[in-house]
């Protein structure tokens, strides 16, 4: 999608999946764009420090930042909360954010320009599932440090916007939620249908693109009207 919009370079970013990493980097290739790929754990200090390290490295500048890494690892209710499980939530979804933009936005604003895309999600407006309030929080805290980072750096050139999807189609639901939650959402959800990966990877490209040039600190409901719900 970035590739047919006429971007060359891409710095992509993987824990585990390996493979889906490179099958990506091969079909950026095949459309004539080079990418390099990069490994880490983002829920752990670690990780998150070895990344910035690797992007360091390079000595590239980012354009576009897209964070889009994100996980509740398990449902679990109040009584199985622990510091390990609050600690992995928290580094994935909102620390590793952080820290990645204080890494990348030195470039953009030397520039005066570039586009940040936080990932959030219907979860910080509704609490999320049954087991879910860790990642809630940390959605919801997405969604407050994308306002809060917007009103820094728009003057300096730099959007920050977020974009919240509600139930998508895909292996985060396959791993944390079975049919009947589905089946319900999908019952609730005005549009008759569960989202799709495409529906937000459309989204996240309008806001780095011009036509959404006067949007700063937005977040993008995406959710076939679940939300009016």
């Amino acid at each position: 999608m970035f590739a047919h919009a006429g971007v060359r370079s891409f710095l992509l970013h993987y824990n585990s999946h390996r493979q889906g990493a490179e099958e990506l980097s091969l079909q950026l290739e095949n459309h004539g764009a080079e990418s390099h790929l990069f490994q880490a754990d983002l829920s752990l200090d670690s990780g998150i420090d070895s990344l910035i390290e690797q992007y360091k490295s390079l000595g590239l500048h980012a354009d576009i930042l897209i964070n889009n890494a994100g996980s509740l690892f398990k449902r679990a209710k109040l009584a199985e909360f622990t510091p390990e499980l609050y600690g992995r939530v928290m580094n994935l979804n909102v620390k590793s954010a952080l820290f990645l933009t204080q890494a990348v936005a030195p470039g953009m604003i030397e520039r005066g320009h570039g586009h940040i895309v936080n990932l959030s999600s219907i979860a910080a407006r509704n609490g999320g599932g049954l087991g879910a309030t860790i990642y809630a929080a940390a959605k919801a805290a997405i969604s407050s440090i994308t306002k809060g980072l917007a009103k820094e750096l728009a003057p300096k050139g730099v959007h920050v916007n977020a974009v919240s999807p509600g139930t998508v189609d895909n292996d985060f639901h396959v791993r944390f939620s079975n049919k009947q939650m589905l089946d319900s959402v999908l019952a609730q959800t005005p549009a008759g249908k569960l989202g799709d990966n495409e529906e937000v990877a459309d989204t996240i490209l309008f806001l780095c693109t011009g036509p959404s040039r006067y949007i700063h600190g937005q977040t993008i409901e995406i959710n076939g009207g679940m939300y009016m719900v």
